[in-house]
């Protein structure tokens, strides 16, 4: 039986992929990607810049890249399980960062546990982290509540709830948000929450990386006063 690679990749900047990412990838027979065309042109990029270290000049060359996204994940799944079953290591990776964090591959993993296929994970760069980090906010406590939903009823328990947790345990909260709900989002929390201190990050390790740190209200002013881009990370 193969071995399932849990691979993460760069979230922005190529150097900080791993020596050890790098080597699966080139040894790997198969890698699932969220988008071939991407994880192709990072491929192409790490070989050339980190050429020094392969003596081998077809390094990457003989990789089949197979795309798993959201919308074949279920058709892919079982592809995936027979291409391990017949021997065939496969590395899983994201666009970015850790495969199945907000991303596709939970349902994979989940699958190969069934199986009994081993499963080995290859840590490195992951945005969610990173902000914690960064943010100022307490480390040893955190929750990581991922996107909110996008019904407006959902979306008032989900922060009601988180409003509740924070309440009990002190954590640090992360939510994920993608740039046109942002503004709604600062404005739902800032009504649950109150005015409370806030840390919004993006693009971390990019050319326009941004960390902002201020009140919810400065926050929503400071954001509405432009078109937000990018991916944002929200941390109370």
């Amino acid at each position: 039986m193969g071995i399932l690679y849990v691979v993460s990749t760069p979230i922005g900047n190529l150097q900080d992929i791993g020596i050890r990412a790098i080597k699966i990838l080139i040894e790997t027979e198969i890698i699932a990607c969220e988008d071939t065309r991407k994880t192709g042109v990072l491929l192409k990029r790490a070989r050339e810049y980190y050429s020094k270290i392969f003596s081998n000049e077809n390094s990457f060359k003989k990789n089949r890249l197979i795309s798993y996204y959201e919308q074949n994940e279920e058709k892919r799944i079982f592809e995936i399980i027979s291409l391990l079953k017949d021997g065939s290591n496969v590395a899983l990776v994201s666009d970015s960062g850790t495969p199945a964090i907000s991303d596709p591959g939970f349902k994979l993993i989940r699958e190969c546990t069934k199986e009994n296929i081993k499963i080995e994970s290859i840590p490195g760069p992951s945005s969610v982290i990173s902000s914690l980090v960064v943010s100022g906010l307490p480390t040893d406590k955190f929750l990581f509540a991922g996107f909110p939903p996008k019904k407006p009823g959902n979306r008032l328990k989900y922060f009601e709830k988180l409003k509740r947790s924070k309440d009990d345990f002190r954590e640090t909260l992360i939510i994920l948000e993608a740039p046109h709900r942002l503004i709604k989002t600062l404005l739902e929390i800032k009504n649950i929450f109150g005015d409370i201190d806030a840390v919004i990050t993006r693009e971390l390790t990019k050319v326009f990386e941004e960390i902002k740190r201020d009140k919810l209200s400065n926050l929503i002013a400071y954001y509405s006063t432009k078109t937000p881009k990018g991916e944002f990370i929200v941390l109370l």
